[in-house]
């Protein structure tokens, strides 16, 4: 068969593929950004890439769909995709585009006509991104507030009902509750007057494409579908903001840093700080939730993966079809996450919001819980980062990972959405508050309200954003779980902050002594140090028995270290409250007898008066790894995880290490005693679990409580903050555990 030759042009930001004759071509080549995309090809037929110079740069072999993806090609012209076997077919030349070459023009997205219900968004590319479409009236009486959800999960699956029978004479009026978007913050945003657009990322749902975890066209495609919800006549103020918890709060970084400009503004909760703080806590693989979660989207993404596509298909939709050709062309990010041992700038900095938040230029509302079982309490390096948002509220508390729904949360968020993205005074919404007690009775198995807005009469749309900006941006709920029934999502006592970390802190330091009590004292003489001994199990084992870690009183099992696997200090009781709010780091010395490495959690408690331990936080590192890098203070030792400051303990030698705790914010009591125990990573928490190094040997550990070695605990305690006298019930804090105290005899070494 002759040689092809095809034409790459862009249409509109579309690579089209016209052909020089009227003959079919072999198989089709989709050019993208440092990408080439074949379909259609011979199944398990070799294909190779050929530059413009004819040098082959890439070769693979398809998939059984005839599909296969070129990855990490350097941007130019004159490629061509062609088979290695005879008859050779050919197809190019093609040009594989630059993140700034894939620009488009404006008039791109505005020819893009979105209307209620599924549909497809383009993209520079030509990919198309399934999507669901919700309005709180019909389209011509628009223009509504808008809001964008977008992330791997079933963003785009056609709408359900969200309610039982009984509520569904309320649908003409709240036409969502029969429609309703399978994102939860979609559904509250609609439910108060927002039209909802729910977006499937690439090679997900009915998208087309092939998944790879936060890839840059992942990040232009969030651009893409900003700019063409944008361009709709039906949005109000031709902007459009993004909301969504966990996977779609996360998304929301990545986009905004991308500076759509018609995005008005964002509203991430429960999101990470950086995807190496959750995949790799302390350099230790975190082989629970996280390898968990993406080993399960990356099922999703496979062809038909969600289950809802296949509906789709059957009643017609070819797209959706022909989009699942790309899907088993996914990166297999487990695998790639499995080989990490050290941290890459250069590779991993693009994973790291920490590192490009400060690109947000729109107003930003984040609200993340410090016990979150899935994305983890990390979070807080993102909070003195949003050095570009012209308005900012951070919500932190006590709690899981849903916890961002609580109402103290919601109310915030609702009038966020009204000053920043419908650019309205907010308004009571009665019928749709009214609904708020069945809606919580499902989530949180309590029956809570919505208090309307304080804001509510402001004189103007400016005077109410000068009202809300007036408010300290970092706002700590203290307690959640107290403010209530035991374990309802409800703060005790609130308090605001200008900045993290709080500027009231006063890092306080308090060392080991050999008696196993902390003192702020150093100690003054010597003596021998306190072993334990790691627990090769405890990595895989969690805390949560049954039930589920959002129940109002989950069922906890937080075991008690057995003898000679941990060492235990604990403080005198406290003369008065201790409120502390930020992160705390041990400071330790430690010797390995035998082994050149180690692998620590360290975790804070409470050791109340009434003879009952509450769960705090805790951090865990890997020694080799856990050399500080520029950004370390005295209460966080900010490791660098780099391979060039990596070090192997030499076995017999003293090594201080630095083990730095996750934030938290909690009130210790008066008469209350701190407990800090260092031991093998495990047992504290509900879905993280911990790949931890193995060893040929025993591995025992010495830490050094004396002069010589003065080990201690560096705390953030806050000053001008009074918390309520009352000590809460154990168990009622939400995330936080408790046990009755069992006094701790640490094993001396020798």
């Amino acid at each position: 068969m002759m040689t092809r030759g095809i034409v790459a042009i862009l249409l509109g930001g579309v690579a089209v593929l016209g052909c020089g004759d009227d003959s079919k071509p072999a198989f089709d080549v989709r050019a993208s950004v440092a990408q080439l995309a074949v379909t259609h090809a011979p199944e398990t037929a070799e294909l190779e890439v050929i530059d413009a110079s004819g040098t082959q740069v890439a070769h693979a072999t398809t998939d059984n769909l005839g599909s296969l993806m070129f990855r990490d090609l350097a941007p130019g012209k004159g490629y061509k995709v062609r088979t290695t076997a005879a008859p050779i077919e050919t197809v190019g030349p093609l040009e594989v585009m630059s993140q700034d070459s894939s620009a488009v023009p404006d008039s791109f997205y505005a020819k893009q006509k979105l209307v209620a219900g599924n549909q497809y968004i383009t993209t520079r590319d030509g990919t198309t991104l399934s999507t669901f479409i919700t309005m709180p009236g019909p389209i011509e009486m628009g223009p509504y507030p808008t809001i964008v959800t977008y992330s791997g999960y079933d963003e785009a699956r056609p709408g359900a009902p969200a309610v039982d029978a009984s509520l569904m004479g309320l649908c003409d009026s709240l036409p969502i509750l029969c429609n309703a978007p399978s994102n939860p913050s979609a559904l509250i945003a609609g439910l108060f007057g927002y039209a909802t657009v729910s977006v499937n990322l690439r090679g997900t749902g009915c998208s087309g494409g092939a998944f790879d975890y936060f890839e840059t066209m992942e990040l232009l495609d969030g651009y893409d579908a900003i700019e063409t919800v944008a361009a709709q006549a039906w949005v109000a103020n031709g902007k459009v903001g993004m909301v969504g918890l966990s996977y779609p709060g996360i998304t929301q970084l990545f986009v905004a840093s991308m500076q759509p400009p018609h995005l008005a503004a964002i509203a991430p909760m429960s999101v990470i700080g950086d995807s190496a703080s959750t995949m790799l806590p302390g350099g230790i693989l975190n082989d629970g939730f996280a390898t968990q979660w993406i080993t399960e989207v990356i099922a999703k993404a496979k062809p038909y993966g969600q289950g809802w596509e296949q509906g789709l298909v059957d009643g017609g939709d070819k797209v959706c079809a022909e989009n699942q050709l790309l899907h088993q062309q996914y990166v297999d990010n487990v695998a790639v996450a499995r080989a990490i041992k050290f941290y890459d700038p250069a590779k991993h900095d693009r994973y790291n919001p920490t590192t490009f938040v400060g690109k947000i230029q729109v107003p930003v509302f984040l609200a993340s819980a410090w016990e979150d079982e899935q994305t983890g309490p990390y979070f807080f390096t993102l909070l003195n980062k949003f050095t570009s948002a012209p308005a900012l509220r951070m919500s932190v508390y006590n709690g899981v990972h849903i916890d961002a729904f609580q109402p103290a949360v919601l109310e915030d968020w609702f009038d966020f959405l009204d000053l920043f993205v419908a650019q309205r005074v907010p308004v009571d919404h009665v019928l749709e508050r009214s609904l708020a007690p069945q809606l919580y009775q499902k989530v949180f198995g309590a029956s809570l309200q919505l208090e309307k807005s304080k804001l509510i009469g402001s004189a103007n749309l400016e005077a109410a954003i000068a009202t809300w900006k007036s408010q300290p941006p970092l706002r700590a709920l203290f307690e959640s779980g107290s403010g209530g029934n035991p374990g309802e999502p409800l703060p005790g006592f609130e308090h605001s902050f200008s900045q993290w970390p709080p500027a009231e802190t006063t890092p306080t330091r308090m060392y080991a002594q050999p008696d196993g009590s902390l003192a702020a004292a150093m100690p003054a003489t010597t003596s021998p140090g306190m072993t334990f001994t790691l627990d090769p199990a405890a990595g895989a084992r969690g805390i949560l028995v049954d039930g589920s870690v959002w129940d109002l009183i989950p069922h906890y099992n937080w075991r008690q270290p057995a003898t000679g696997d941990a060492v235990v200090w604990v403080s005198g009781p406290l003369a008065a409250d201790q409120v502390m709010l930020g992160t705390a780091s041990a400071d330790l010395w430690l010797r390995a007898p035998v082994v050149d490495d180690a692998d620590l959690e360290v975790t804070i408690s409470e050791v109340r008066p009434d003879g009952q331990e509450m769960y705090v936080q805790s951090g865990w590192v890997r020694a080799s790894v856990s050399a500080s890098g520029p950004a370390a203070t005295s209460l966080w030792p900010a490791p660098s995880f780099l391979e060039a400051d990596s070090k192997r303990l030499v076995p017999g030698q003293w090594t201080q290490v630095r083990v730095g705790t996750a934030g938290f914010q909690h009130v210790f009591r008066a008469n209350s005693r701190i407990r800090i125990s260092i031991d093998t990573p495990g047992d504290t928490r509900a879905l993280w679990q911990f790949s931890l190094e193995k060893f040929p040997s025993v591995a025992s550990y010495e830490i050094g409580v004396d002069s010589a070695h003065p080990s201690s605990v560096v705390l953030p305690v806050l000053a001008g903050v009074t918390a309520p006298p009352t000590l809460p019930a154990c168990p009622s804090l939400r995330g936080q555990q408790c046990r009755a105290n069992v006094p701790y005899v640490n094993t001396l070494a020798n």
